[in-house]
């Protein structure tokens, strides 16, 4: 990668987050020096979750000190390797109380004899907390640095040296946290995002995610849905697939946000047409229709003998005709 690239890069993020800052929650020096050693090989997110809890009880070396690997461990046991860190962060507060007065000191050497601290750790504060252009090298920059082709290396030492001798001097203050940031949340390491990446077509890396829209074939201008997509802009229209899209529809559909997961093709794949589900109607039933069989009613059925008897019983009786005249 040539100088311009890299001056073009740090441009743009630059210009994108003038003040970038940690992900870790801290309130001074010391608690950023313990969250930066509770983070190893642990996310970010979980660390603030455990200090949320530790700081208002103890956040000075003394006051974690008196607390002990016995009372600090139940703060952090849901941080990855929490014994080690515990012990680490115990001995840490005693060096700084034996040694610099309780103060976290602002030299790399003093950094690194510190229990737990490493180089990575010690370039960490040394920029956040005592402005030092140092660029530190976790999984995240070692990423960004080797598929971007910024500053490739096999080890973390190589890749440190390749960012501190390529990056431009006017950049490396908050070169560390824009590396991090764009690792952590595009250039991802499972799948980066490439189509919505900032720096896409600056980069070297030749392993790059497609656009899902990039590759459609353009279809003839005329149809009902093309004029359909025509009369609503700025609206994705349900039902439009490879087929019936002008090119009008296509360039609007580019520069919004895709809601579902579009069929398309991938690398080694035979291309597929682009549908879109619709629910289909339920047909109706081809069974023969049969009425429901009718229930005699109580109100045409004959009257029980009982009830014959009853009614009987309360008929008045019938009037007697008169004795035909004889003759």
């Amino acid at each position: 990668m040539n100088p311009q690239k890299r001056f073009e890069i740090f441009r743009r993020w630059r210009e994108a987050a003038p003040h970038p800052k940690s992900d870790l929650a801290y309130g001074s020096t010391f608690e950023l020096l313990v969250s930066v050693i509770l983070s190893a090989q642990a996310t970010d997110k979980g660390v603030n979750a455990a200090t949320r809890k530790l700081y208002p009880v103890a956040n000075t070396p003394a006051s974690i000190l008196a607390l002990g690997v016995e009372g600090l461990t139940p703060y952090i046991a849901t941080i990855g390797l929490y014994k080690a860190k515990a012990n680490n962060v115990i001995a840490t507060c005693r060096r700084l109380i034996e040694q610099h007065g309780g103060e976290v000191p602002a030299t790399r050497e003093a950094l690194e004899a510190l229990p737990g601290v490493g180089r990575k750790t010690a370039n960490v504060v040394l920029n956040i907390a005592f402005g030092e252009p140092t660029i530190a090298v976790d999984t995240h920059n070692f990423r960004v640095a080797n598929r971007t082709g910024m500053a490739p290396g096999k080890t973390v030492e190589a890749v440190e040296r390749g960012l501190n001798k390529f990056v431009p001097d006017t950049f490396k203050q908050h070169a560390h946290h824009w590396l991090i940031l764009h690792g952590r949340y595009v250039c991802k390491a499972q799948k980066p995002d490439c189509p919505n990446c900032l720096i896409s077509d600056l980069c070297e890396f030749k392993g790059k995610t497609p656009d899902p829209l990039a590759h459609q074939p353009m279809p003839p201008v005329g149809n009902k849905t093309a004029k359909r997509a025509a009369q609503a802009p700025g609206q994705r229209v349900a039902g439009l697939g490879t087929t019936g899209r002008s090119a009008s529809d296509i360039h609007a559909a580019r520069t919004l946000p895709v809601t579902s997961k579009p069929v398309r093709s991938w690398p080694g794949e035979p291309p597929a047409p682009r549908v879109l589900k619709e629910k289909a109607s339920k047909p109706a039933s081809t069974k023969a229709f049969k009425p429901a069989a009718l229930s005699k009613s109580t109100l045409f059925a004959p009257p029980s003998p009982a009830a014959q008897r009853s009614a009987a019983k309360t008929r008045p009786p019938a009037a007697k005709r008169p004795p035909a005249k004889a003759g």
